[in-house]
Parts: structure tokens; C-alpha cells; sequence
């Protein structure tokens, strides 16, 4: 599977939306330049990059939500993926970088601005998998660019 990166959000004071970047150095801990206020939940080597899909995007938004890229907290937005066949082990290989999806990334309230009357669980795993965040783990760290392919193992 082949895809591209369409878009890269990096917040140097934590918080959403996140602004759009031409370039993301992405290490072990994270992604240059981007703060987590709630480490608990947000950040470390598990939840290292913050993956989601414009096609998921666009669906959402002709349901009527005022999403938009970087809206909901997400490093890299890829294009041309099949995200429903995205999971825990799903491997995405970009040009110097390699990420392993670790876990799905839950919603919270700090994005319920990116969705009509704040559903911000309508990309929840538990009722929308094919529509989710993932959460990956950087196993080669590199920088990323738009316009990167991307391809899924």
C-alpha cells in the first residue's frame, strides 16, 4: 500500500490545533518542536507520532464537523492509505523514517471543537474504527516532509 504525507502539525506550546510544519524531525520521544501538556496520556516512546488520514478527514467533514488537518492533535496526515486496514502493528515506512503503530490514540475533550455539537468520540476506536488516530512508536528516527510517500507493511 502506498500512500503520501499530506500534511505535518507540530505545537511548540502543546494544544490544538496543532500548525502546520514543511519539515518534522521525528525521534525516539517524539517529534521536534511539539509539546504534550498531559504526558500521562499524550507522548513518550509508545505514543511517540500522532498518525491520521485525510480521507478520514474529508468523510468527516461532509458529515457536517468543522474538522480540519491538524485539528485533532495528529503529527503526520498521510493520503492514499486504506485506513481501515490500520491497526496495532501496522508499519508505516516513509522515506528516512520508520513508525510502528502501538496503540489507537482515544479522544478527548481538548478536540471537540473539530465536531458538531463537540461528538469528538466520532473517531473513537470503540464505536468508529475505521475512522480512529493511531499512536505509533518511531523504530528509525528521521525527518518527514510532505509530500513523502509512505508505504504500509
Amino acid at each position: 500500500m502506498l500512500g503520501s504525507i499530506a500534511g505535518l502539525y507540530a505545537a511548540p506550546q502543546g494544544g490544538v490545533p496543532k500548525p502546520l510544519v514543511d519539515v518534522l524531525q521525528v525521534q525516539f520521544n517524539g517529534c521536534i518542536g511539539d509539546y504534550q501538556r498531559d504526558k500521562k496520556h499524550h507522548g513518550g516512546p509508545e505514543r511517540a507520532v500522532c498518525l491520521f488520514s485525510l480521507e478520514v478527514i474529508s468523510q468527516l467533514q461532509e458529515r457536517g464537523h468543522p474538522i480540519f488537518p491538524g485539528s485533532v492533535g495528529e503529527n503526520i496526515l498521510v493520503e492514499g492509505v486504506p485506513w481501515g486496514r490500520i491497526g496495532v502493528g501496522s508499519v508505516f515506512q516513509f522515506d528516512d523514517v520508520i513508525l510502528e503503530v502501538t496503540s489507537d490514540a482515544p479522544p478527548c475533550k481538548t478536540i471537540r471543537d473539530s465536531f458538531t455539537d463537540g461528538k469528538f468520540k466520532e473517531i473513537s476506536l470503540k464505536t468508529a474504527p475505521q475512522l480512529t488516530r493511531w499512536y505509533a512508536k518511531v523504530l528509525t528516527p528521521g525527518s518527514v516532509k510532505i509530500g513523502d510517500t509512505v508505504e504500509i507493511n
